[in-house]
């Protein structure tokens, strides 16, 4: 019987799991939102609150537990320079999970893990092909005329 043990083993011996973890704290860090299946995303959760705790105590005892844990040091300076202050008057509760479906592959399911305040943004549509070749044109015939 497994009573009393929580956690997520992952299907990994504890030295693969601890490390597949930071690397997915330290992923979901630099790049404020990642794609994981959804039992990774909750095993990583917690990991990613700790971390953004340590970022808002900011004492040196903190940044050294946060560098020992992240995989990068742009992690940990990302971490103390953007994220703490950003959720600095919140008191908990900086990550979403949300569920997309299931992977072709083998079925698993699918989820993203991202901090609050970093959804999704439309990004800015380019010119049409014809508008962007015009302008280069123009400039090559206003060259043209001023020789």
């Amino acid at each position: 019987m497994r009573h009393l043990k929580s956690g997520y083993k992952l299907g990994r011996n504890p030295a693969h799991r601890r490390a597949t973890l930071r690397n997915l704290v330290t992923n979901l860090i630099e790049k404020e939102r990642i794609q994981t299946t959804l039992l990774r995303a909750k095993a990583a959760r917690p990991l990613a609150e700790r971390m953004i705790t340590l970022g808002k105590r900011d004492s040196l005892h903190a940044r050294r537990q946060a560098a020992a844990f992240l995989m990068t040091p742009a992690a940990a300076k990302k971490l103390f320079g953007e994220l703490a202050p950003r959720f600095a008057s919140r008191a908990g509760g900086y990550t979403r999970i949300v569920r997309t479906g299931w992977r072709i592959g083998d079925g698993a399911e699918l989820a993203i893990l991202e901090f609050l305040g970093s959804e999704l943004k439309k990004k800015e549509k380019k010119p049409k092909r014809e508008a962007r070749e015009e302008a280069p044109q123009e400039e090559k015939e206003a060259a043209a005329a001023e020789k």
